[in-house]
């Protein structure tokens, strides 16, 4: 396995000019995106660096920073000291080796200029909570084995990747005041974290992770309360608003010549540091607090994986929802993580896997689901209130932002664990935005077979409903009251009115749960 060199540092009286460097450059998210096109983007995300290469190189290229400085980062191919030089004008080459981002052959303009580390640009978008508009960030971590070709070391500090933009896109962003980010790794989440929050603080196990998590807030100019430890052990006795956590959460053997990978390895026995975090996790959440985190979970012999992770749930004392958006039988799933670990098939890679099946094998293990948890601890003076679980598998792309559907997700549940069935009857509901509705039926058939409401964004969720609810949603505009409306549906209907109402109110409460209906605001 290859070394890692040290993590960059970056001086005060560097800050300012790397950054203003950086954001002249034109080299963002988009212009990244725009420059290499859309075939050799994708091809870059699924890690065939030959396609952007091609666009990257020549003359022409080497005169444009943002040609120059993704060819030098996000490709790892050198590039000559004088294109490095105008790429980078206040900062320069010299600049750029004295924090660690580089290393030069030479101090001559022709000498090469090869990349220390991963830099690239990464966008947050704007939000409506009052967070601010579209912010862009460069984000350093250590550089990837299609750059580097070989098996990556254990300090291995992760950057960018589809774990950490899922979480981005899962996380509440609505004011609070103090978050944690647990296993904070180059810092991506707690950066994310800093636009809503007065106070954010990260930790991880790996100080080499929090070096990189400090020259990644100094560059985007947050500021951060850095901690080293494992899990909750840096933070015990403190309460956060908000927890956020892509952590180490693999299933590894424990065994002889298996690398323990820093960045997703926890030290534990099968999913036991997710076990360990969602059932500990309500000593650090104040009272109204939620928390969104990755992880995974076995489903062993005889022992169905809802049961299992219920008792978490149950162990926790908190409310919570979890999410299994994957299944991977042991042996894919172990290929899958040998190979993230920059392992080629060969002898290694077979000796590995087979350690992943018998580690498998002892513990029954069957499959491994992936997805995500959400936490929520009752407001102050419902403590005693009853707690909801909700344990489900939805399958499917979820590209869009789903951090406000989990915040009204947990807003509807507060208020219906202290709604009665007259406060329903007196609430004047409407349809959420992104809801349509879908009558199926036969040709020449004189009304729909079934009627399905359709959640645009969120999870995506799809009810199918009957004739009286079909009519009741329909007319949830925010101005009639709901007992208003079931009423006129009962003579309507030519039904009993109480009847009808025993009917459709457990309906109009599952129908806020998933965001079908809002309350008034």
């Amino acid at each position: 396995m290859t070394t890692t060199p040290p993590a960059p540092v970056l001086p005060g009286g560097v800050v300012a000019p790397l950054r203003d460097d950086l954001e002249a450059s034109g080299w963002t998210v988009d212009g990244v995106e725009e420059l290499l096109g859309p075939v050799a983007e994708a091809a870059l995300r699924r890690e065939s660096l030959v396609p952007a290469l091609r666009v990257t190189e020549g003359p022409a290229a080497a005169g444009d920073p943002a040609a120059v400085l993704t060819r030098l980062f996000l490709l790892g191919r050198p590039v000559p000291r004088a294109a490095l030089d105008r790429a980078l004008p206040a900062t320069g080459a010299s600049g750029a080796e004295a924090v660690g981002l580089v290393r030069a052959a030479g101090a001559s303009p022709d000498d090469e200029v090869r990349a220390a580390v991963d830099l690239r640009p990464h966008s947050a978008a704007g939000s409506a909570t009052g967070t601010g508009g579209e912010v862009t960030w460069w984000v350093a971590s250590d550089l990837g084995e299609p750059v580097t070709g070989e098996a990556l070391p254990v300090e291995h500090v992760l950057g960018i990747g589809g774990a950490s933009a899922s979480l981005a896109r899962l996380a509440v962003r609505e004011p609070v005041g103090r978050v944690l980010d647990i296993g904070t790794g180059s810092g991506v989440q707690a950066l994310h974290a800093s636009r809503h929050a007065r106070s954010v603080t990260a930790t991880d196990t790996s100080q080499r992770c929090l070096d990189f998590a400090a020259f990644n807030a100094a560059l985007a100019g947050v500021r951060l309360d850095l901690r080293r430890g494992s899990l909750l052990e840096p933070v015990a006795g403190e309460r956060y608003d908000q927890v956020v956590s892509n952590p180490p959460f693999v299933v590894t053997p424990r065994a002889a010549g298996v690398p323990g990978w820093e960045y997703r390895d926890g030290g534990l026995v099968g999913d036991e540091v997710v076990r360990r975090l969602v059932t500990g996790l309500g000593a650090a959440l104040a009272p109204g607090g939620s928390a969104q985190l990755l992880g995974n979970w076995e489903h062993r012999t005889g022992e169905g994986w809802r049961d299992r992770v219920t008792g978490w749930l149950e162990e926790s004392g908190l409310d919570g929802w979890v999410v299994q958006r994957e299944v991977q039988d042991p042996a894919d799933y172990a290929e899958t993580w040998i190979r993230d670990g920059g392992q080629r098939p060969g002898p290694v890679a077979d000796a590995l896997l087979e350690a992943w099946l018998d580690d498998f094998a002892a513990r029954g293990v069957e499959a491994v689901g992936l997805g995500f948890v959400v936490l929520h601890a009752p407001p102050a003076g419902a403590a005693d209130r009853p707690r909801w679980r909700r344990v489900e598998e939805v399958t499917g792309r979820l590209d869009g932002p789903l951090g406000g559907h989990v915040a009204a997700v947990l807003a509807a549940r507060d208020r219906l664990a202290t709604a009665g069935d007259d406060d329903l009857l007196a609430a004047r509901l409407r349809v959420a935005d992104d809801v349509t509705e879908e009558r199926h039926a036969r040709p020449g058939e004189g009304g729909p077979r079934a009627v399905l409401l359709r959640a645009g964004g969120g999870l995506g969720r799809t009810a199918s409903v009957g004739t009286a609810l079909a009519g009741l949603v329909g007319a949830c505009d925010g101005e009639l009251a709901v007992g208003q409306v079931v009423a006129a549906l009962a003579v309507l209907l030519e039904v009993d009115a109480a009847a009808l109402r025993a009917e459709l109110l457990p309906q109009v409460r599952g129908l806020l749960e998933d965001g079908l209906l809002e309350w008034p605001s």
